[in-house]
Order: C-alpha cells, then sequence, then structure tokens
C-alpha cells in the first residue's frame, strides 16, 4: 500500500454528492483547488435516491481541478467488489495524474445494501471481507503476469493485474470498532474518523489500538496517516469558539494544532454545515495556511 509523509498535514474538504447541488460540488471544488487545499472527500452511499455516484463524481472533479487530491470517503465495499474497485482507482489515478487516494469502508446501512443487490454481513464478516479485499487490491496493483486468490468472500481466478495506479495509492479506512481499528494496524495506510461519530476526546483510546497493532505487526505506528472527517463552522474573525469546530478561524487552528501536536492526528476534511463555498473559501484562506505554519514551526 501507498505511504504519504506525516511530517506535511492534509486540508480538505467535503460535501454530500447531492445531485441537487452539482453546481455548488463542483463550484466549490474550484475554489479549493485554486486556493490551495490538499484534497476533497466523497461519501459513498449509493443507495440514497439523492446522491450521485461517488466514484463517478470524483471523476468529474478531477477532470475540473489540477491539483486537489480525491478520494472516496469511504467507498462501500459490500457494493463494490475489490477487484473492480481497483480498476477504477487506477483509472481514476492515470485520468488525474496520481491524485487519488482510496477511503474504503466495510459497510453499515444493512437494510440499504440488502435492498440494492448486496451481502448482510456480521462485525466479524465484515472485518474479513475487508481484509480479503485488501488482498484483492494488492494483487490487482501488482506487476505479476495472472494472479489467483481464493478466499471466503471474495476470488481471483487467472485475472491479469493491471494498469497499476500512477502513484503508491493510500488505503485509507474508515472504521471505530476494535477489530478493524486492529486492521488498520496492520495493514492501512490511514484512519479516516468522523467527528459526528468519533469525539476528539474518543481519539486517543483509538489511536492506542491502532499503534499497538501496527507494532505488534513490525510497522511504525507512526507511518499510519489520521484524516478527521470534521463537520462545522468557521464564524467570522474573532469569534469565541462555541466548542470543537465552531468558531473563528483562530478557534479553529487552535483546535486542529492541538489535535496534531497532542492527539496525533495528521490530516483533515473539513465538512461545513451551511454556505458551502463560503465556508470552504474561508477555510483555504484562514484555517489551513495558518495549520500548516503552526505544524511545520513545531
Amino acid at each position: 500500500m501507498g505511504r504519504v509523509p506525516i511530517d506535511t498535514p492534509l486540508l480538505g474538504f467535503s460535501l454530500a454528492p447531492e445531485t441537487e447541488h452539482l453546481d455548488t460540488i463542483l463550484r466549490a471544488a474550484h475554489e479549493a483547488d485554486r486556493r490551495g487545499l490538499d484534497l476533497f472527500g466523497v461519501q459513498d452511499h449509493p443507495y440514497q435516491r439523492r446522491f450521485l455516484d461517488t466514484l463517478t463524481l470524483i471523476t468529474a472533479v478531477g477532470a475540473r481541478t489540477e491539483r486537489l487530491r480525491l478520494f472516496p470517503d469511504v467507498a462501500c465495499l459490500p457494493l463494490r467488489p475489490p477487484a473492480m474497485l481497483a480498476k477504477e482507482v487506477a483509472t481514476l489515478d492515470h485520468v488525474t495524474g496520481g491524485r487519488i487516494e482510496l477511503g474504503l469502508g466495510a459497510g453499515g446501512f444493512w437494510d440499504a445494501i440488502v435492498a440494492m443487490g448486496g451481502p448482510r454481513r456480521t462485525p466479524g464478516e465484515a472485518v474479513a471481507a475487508l481484509d480479503e479485499a485488501l488482498d484483492v487490491i494488492d494483487l490487482l496493483w501488482s506487476d505479476q503476469h495472472s494472479v489467483r486468490y481464493d478466499g471466503r468472500f471474495y476470488s481471483l481466478a487467472g485475472v491479469h493485474p493491471g494498469p497499476p495506479p500512477v502513484h503508491p495509492v493510500g488505503v485509507w479506512i474508515g472504521a471505530v470498532g476494535p477489530r478493524m481499528l486492529r486492521l488498520i494496524g496492520r495493514r492501512a495506510t490511514g484512519w479516516v474518523p468522523s467527528s459526528g461519530y468519533v469525539q476528539p476526546e474518543r481519539l486517543p483510546e483509538l489511536i492506542a489500538v491502532i499503534e499497538e497493532s501496527a507494532a505488534d505487526a513490525g510497522r511504525d505506528p507512526r507511518s499510519v496517516r489520521r484524516i478527521y472527517n470534521v463537520g462545522g463552522v468557521v464564524g467570522p474573525a474573532g469569534a469565541a469558539s462555541g466548542g470543537w469546530f465552531d468558531g473563528g478561524a483562530d478557534a479553529w487552528v487552535e483546535q486542529l494544532v492541538t489535535l496534531t501536536r497532542e492527539v496525533g492526528m495528521t490530516d483533515y476534511v473539513f465538512w461545513p454545515k451551511r454556505d458551502p463555498v463560503e465556508q470552504i473559501t474561508l477555510f483555504a484562506e484562514e484555517v489551513a495556511p495558518a495549520v500548516r505554519a503552526a505544524v511545520a514551526s513545531a
């Protein structure tokens, strides 16, 4: 799997891929790209009738941007067979000149997944299936002439891999359960929690599980990126913090720098709760540069 240096924080944004807001999404991506943000993450819920397809939307954004890195935040594995997902991500990496990362999730909204023709998995099965999916993706991105795989959930029967991605694509897993956290420590490039599910106060205990697992597997625990989806509002200059991710730019900078220095998070994806283009512009101009400078100075 790929690896990105952790001494440089990645800062980006995410918007719900709602069909009626396509123009806003494309405009926000253009502004983010122009103003120096690093990432655009797109949540993946194919069963949502209002949502566009995540990978197709990423393709459209990739064609309209020059430097913004793009990733599904996170891809719904039960509805996306890993062999095809590997092909799609590698193709996107070629199309965008090496700007794709892979966010991967084991699934969770099982009734909706089953309604769309996907499997229903127990928590243990979801972990095992994702573990197998990582094997399949590795094989499909390998330089072998032909590959086979005989797993419980996925199989390959002499398929010819290729093309490989342009760059070492990071595989960032979105999960919070202990078994999945241990899998992340053993195998993943990164971890993608969301503030709506994991409050900042819980991060240290979950990071500890990942780091212990990484060390047991002979990996450097610091090699695992920690990409935090943070939902909130950037208020006017000087606005006091009303709690996590709610205040002026100075409050945001202080909180993100604290999470980086004291907790060990490495990257941040901003999910604005209102006025997306205006909020993303504020985040890009007043928060991101100050966070980068503070982390670099440390």
